[in-house]
């Protein structure tokens, strides 16, 4: 195993997939309905449409190799610059699929910009007030967070968002976090246990520290929920339906998805 090149260090952890598939009212659930606005484009579909992780059996797999991040010596701001091919090689290679079909995911939650964040440490962000309706009483905690302020910089859309997550934040900062759906792959706060962290906060943490750890969380939330298959398959309408939800046809994500694929494998 090679490293990235950017002070990486491997660190083994042992992961979780999905056990005999989904529950029956998981796979009825259909998050288009819950969203709130046809500006939030793929997030109005929206996407990682598992929402009640704690129900979802879960057991035991292999362990999967990823990456810590090393900070030591590295400038703050060059952890926000794209990923590089060393980066997708790393964990394509650890997941078992094609570098291409990662970006073609990437592609087609980010945009053609494959960007994770709005500003160094801004990470791009969807505020989804239905979802936040829905977590202000299941998050750990209730409490609202003081001296938040919508960070400087940020114009249009990006000013948009942060605005709505920093004044839902000071009411209820754990619920607005689990109601926003975060970076390049756009993976639902709700879900983060399925990424594999403690808490909603250590999910924002990562999230706001770098597009790798945004790679790393979307891995690990893959393998998790038994999607990585799909993806290594290159079924596209498989992995749409479950990462998009019911209705990714009416959207043409999977047909979206496999034209992006192409582009990147020359194929």
């Amino acid at each position: 195993m090679t490293s990235s090149g950017k002070g990486l260090k491997i660190i083994m952890i042992f992961i979780l997939t999905m056990g005999g598939g989904f529950s029956s009212a998981l796979l009825g659930r259909n998050m288009i309905e819950e969203a709130t606005s046809e500006e939030k484009g793929q997030s109005d579909e929206i996407n990682n449409y598992l929402t009640d992780s704690d129900s979802v059996a879960l057991v035991s797999t292999p362990s999967l190799l990823i990456n810590e991040v090393d900070s030591v010596g590295k400038d703050a701001e060059e952890r926000y610059l794209h990923l590089t091919e060393d980066d997708f090689a790393l964990v394509a290679e650890e997941l078992d699929v094609e570098v291409a079909a990662i970006k073609a995911v990437v592609e087609i939650e980010a945009g053609k910009a494959m960007k994770g964040f709005w500003a160094p440490g801004i990470p791009v962000i969807n505020f989804d007030r239905t979802m936040y309706n829905k977590y202000t009483s299941k998050a750990a905690s209730t409490e609202g967070a003081k001296g938040e302020k919508v960070p400087e910089g940020l114009k249009g859309y990006a000013l948009k968002e942060w605005t709505e997550l920093i004044n839902a934040r000071k009411v209820n900062a754990q619920g607005a976090n689990m109601g926003t759906f975060w970076g390049m792959f756009q993976i639902g706060g709700f879900n983060y246990k399925l990424c594999g962290c403690e808490s909603v906060d250590e999910f924002v943490k990562r999230m706001a520290y770098s597009e790798l750890e945004q790679l790393q969380l979307f891995a690990v939330f893959i393998t998790r929920t038994g999607m990585v298959e799909s993806l290594r398959k290159k079924n596209w309408s498989a992995f749409a339906r479950r990462y998009n939800g019911p209705s990714y046809a009416k959207r043409g994500y999977h047909t979206k998805m496999a034209k992006a694929y192409a582009k990147y494998s020359g194929s």
